[in-house]
This record gives C-alpha cells, sequence and structure tokens, in this order.
C-alpha cells in the first residue's frame, strides 16, 4: 500500500533541508517542513513500535482518505482492523509546503517485508496543520514499483510563494472549518480536492470507475502555479472469476 525504509534519522533529515526552508519559523502562519519530515519519521516509527494499522489511525485527521483500492474515510476503515505481522516502513524523499505551512505534501519510497511485485513502490501524503500546531495526515496514497524508487543524498523541501495578505475575515469565509470524525459527510467515490489555508498549495483526486485514480498537485512558484506532482496509480487487478462447478 505505501512506505519505504526509514534509513534517515530524524537529526540528519533536518540537517539536509535547503536553509531557505529551515529558515522559516515554525508555528502558525509560517512555513515548516522540518516539522512534517519529523511527523513522517515519527510516523514510521511508530508502525513498527505499535503496528501499521495502529500508527495509521493515530496520525490520520478525521477527514483522512485512503486507498483500499476504492477511497474511504481512514478511520472508518481502520476501526478495529488487525495489524499486519510485519509493518511496511519508508522515508520522505521530498516535501512541497504551502507558504503559511497549512499545507504539506510529503513523496518517498516504501518497502514491504514480502516479495514480489508489491515489495516496493511510492507514497505521496498530504498532511495538515491542527490547530494546536501538529500535523496530521488528511489523503495517503501511493502504489507498488518494479524497482525501488531511489533514495536522495538528501531530503528536499520547497515553501511556496507568499500571496498578498489578506484579511482574517476574508481567509475565514474562503476556508470553512475542518470536519469533526463524528459529521462526515458521504464520499464522492470519484473526486475529492483541497487546498492550503493561503491558497499557494491545492491538490485534486480524480477516481475512475475501474479504480485508476489521479493525484494532482499544484503550489505557487515564481508567482505562478505549477504541478509539483502528478500521479496516476493503474486500475487494481481484476478478481479471478470462479470456476465453474
Amino acid at each position: 500500500m505505501r512506505r519505504a525504509a526509514a534509513v534517515f534519522t530524524l537529526a540528519a533529515a533536518l540537517c539536509t533541508l535547503p536553509a531557505s526552508a529551515r529558515e522559516q519559523r515554525p508555528g502558525t502562519g509560517s512555513a515548516n517542513p522540518s516539522a512534517v519530515i519529523a511527523a513522517e519519521l515519527a510516523f514510521a516509527r511508530a508502525a513498527q513500535e505499535k503496528g501499521q494499522w495502529t500508527a495509521f489511525d493515530e496520525a490520520a485527521a478525521p477527514d483522512a482518505v485512503m486507498f483500499v483500492p476504492g477511497m474511504v474515510y481512514a478511520h472508518g476503515w481502520l476501526k478495529g482492523r488487525a495489524n499486519p505481522p510485519a509493518a511496511v516502513k519508508w522515508q520522505p524523499h521530498e516535501v512541497w509546503s504551502s507558504c503559511d505551512g497549512s499545507l504539506v505534501l510529503s513523496h518517498g519510497g516504501w518497502q514491504g517485508s514480502g516479495q514480489g511485485a508489491r515489495a516496493t513502490g511510492y507514497f505521496t501524503t498530504l498532511w495538515r496543520r491542527q490547530k494546536d500546531g501538529s500535523y496530521k495526515w488528511i489523503v495517503d496514497a501511493g502504489d507498488a514499483l518494479a524497482q525501488p524508487l531511489a533514495a536522495p543524498e538528501m531530503v528536499s523541501a520547497h515553501v511556496a510563494d507568499c500571496p498578498a495578505r489578506r484579511s482574517d475575515d476574508e481567509r475565514a469565509s474562503a476556508h470553512p472549518k475542518q470536519a469533526s470524525q463524528r459529521a462526515l459527510p458521504p464520499l464522492d467515490p470519484a473526486h475529492r480536492d483541497g487546498r492550503s489555508d493561503d491558497g499557494t498549495l491545492s491538490w485534486t483526486i480524480t477516481m475512475a470507475p475501474d479504480g485508476a485514480r489521479n493525484l494532482r498537485v499544484q503550489w505557487t512558484n515564481d508567482g505562478a502555479p505549477r504541478v509539483a506532482l502528478n500521479e496516476t496509480a493503474a486500475a487494481p487487478p481484476a478478481a479471478p472469476a470462479k470456476a465453474a462447478p
């Protein structure tokens, strides 16, 4: 489903961030890519220590979605689900943050404990900052690869251009309150999207009837919207037909 070996320690990962990204002030209203790298590494460590689905459940926002292979609310699917005997391992390779730090995209590779076609792949996760300043994931996607995703020498971090300053009233009207787990609307099985509070990072998921999906993430860079990531996962294999009696 996702994730690869967490070979970076937290200290090493943070030290390799570009100076421009590290020097952003942490906290509400500013970009802090290192906080999401730390969240990814803690997430990966929890999967090994507590179990894969336990870690996914604990790190997910109330309205987080995942693909199994159809799009589902994560907490509903994970509730009561037994952890696999061995959790996948993963590492972040690259992150993109909105200017205000309210939304961050993380991309990297995963490695499973099994053999064959689903033993390695890539993951893409969107993280949303919570009221207390922590990050929870809201979208977790990825796919298997025939060959492991090449790990970079350092984690790359990018921060979107900042927009013109808006009033608090304008920001509040443009972005409704985060959903609570007890009042989630029905999922549209074919489409889901979102954006950062400042509009400098946005994402769209489209699902085909056969289960193929596309995740497209845009960010503001050099004064214009540009594609940060555009990934398509193929439709899952069809279930074998039952043999005639």
